[in-house]
């Protein structure tokens, strides 16, 4: 075909929706040492509890058998307060997106996206050879637009992907706004990705057993400290979660991800003190960014996205030279750049490298 795109003779050549996919390269290297505020972790790390868990709870003949999840999934759902079959483990949130594209979305379907929001969704949905369309974040104050997603979708919309609340925005939908996507939607799969739930309590979680079009997931990767764990959640109606247990590999998460997990959750005290030291923080970074003039939009996550104008990518790297590590995000929003929201000792050292070159 003569539109088919151009690959160099002698190569093996993919398939056309791989062909046409721009490369998503996140610059993970050279953090060690660094204040890292450019990946919405927990930048203490996970409880102390979780590592002498595994320390009680592994054994050389562990390692040797394949991961089974019985009681990993025995205590998620208690804690989640859902039946086990409602529950998926999954290895992070983006193995859960990717599922649930490969359940729901076949080659040219249509899936609605917003934008901008976490770039998973749009790779998965870009390998499955979908048929994407992508509604703007609002751009005077980048609130969810929620009419504008309503009148896009359509009878054959097959997936609504949707993080609450947003990445890189920080912006939040209510659950009455959830309610009438998935009214409008129902032959949709709507994912509502709560990877940073925790930091604003609103929550589709109640919502599972009246829907059956909703899926929501939530991570280890952010509040939990269990980033380099690489375990996630996906929740559903049974039906769906068989549906998604059938695309899924049997052992894609691994044995110390789901012993680590059951851990975590029991400890409460150590989640629902970082978040309260988080807010705290995110208060103060608020009043620092109006002391000094600086444009900032108000999150319900644990990161701010600032306007830095047309000096972004230098106050990034002037920061990163500094040891401090923020995200640039002007290649989706001109001239705005994110930070984590840490500890508010952490927030302090941010202020004092970033007033340094403001």
């Amino acid at each position: 075909m003569a539109d088919r795109l151009e690959i160099p003779a002698g190569v093996l050549r993919p398939r056309e929706a791989v062909l046409r996919m721009a490369p998503y390269s996140p610059p993970t290297g050279g953090r060690a040492g660094k204040l890292r505020l450019d990946f919405n972790e927990n930048t203490l790390g996970c409880s102390p509890r979780v590592i002498e868990f595994l320390k009680q709870k592994l054994t050389e003949d562990q390692l040797a058998v394949y991961p089974e999840y019985v009681e990993a999934k025995k205590d998620l759902a208690g804690f989640f307060g859902v039946a086990e079959n409602q529950l998926l483990l999954t290895n992070g949130t983006d193995e859960a997106i990717q599922v649930i594209v490969n359940t729901y979305v076949d080659d040219g379907d249509d899936v609605l996206l917003l934008r901008p929001s976490y770039a998973m969704y749009r790779f998965y949905a870009e390998v499955a050879g979908a048929s994407i369309r992508e509604v703007d974040y609002r751009p005077e104050d980048l609130a969810f637009p929620l009419s504008e997603l309503l009148a896009a979708i359509q009878s054959s919309t097959r997936a609504v992907l949707i993080a609450n609340p947003n990445n890189p925005t920080g912006t939040g939908l209510s659950l009455d706004g959830i309610m009438q996507i998935l009214e409008k939607a129902p032959g949709a799969a709507v994912l509502i990705d709560e990877a940073y739930y925790e930091f604003c309590g609103v929550t589709a979680l109640g919502m599972v057993s009246r829907f059956p079009n909703l899926l929501v997931s939530r991570t280890f990767s952010k509040v939990y400290g269990m980033a380099a764990m690489r375990l996630g959640c996906v929740f559903s109606q049974e039906v769906n979660i068989n549906y998604l247990h059938k695309a899924q590999s049997p052992y894609s998460v691994n044995m110390l991800a789901a012993l680590a997990a059951r851990e975590a959750v029991r400890d409460t005290e150590y989640i629902s003190n970082y978040v309260s030291e988080a807010i705290s923080s995110r208060d103060l970074l608020y009043d620092a960014f109006e002391r000094l003039a600086i444009p900032y939009f108000r999150s319900e996550a644990n990161f701010v996205l600032f306007r830095a104008g047309d000096r972004a990518i230098e106050i990034r790297d002037r920061l990163r030279e500094m040891g401090v590590l923020i995200r640039d995000r002007s290649y989706e929003l001109p001239g705005c750049v994110r930070v984590t929201v840490g500890t508010r000792e952490q927030t302090r050292r941010f202020l004092a490298a970033l007033e340094e070159i403001w």
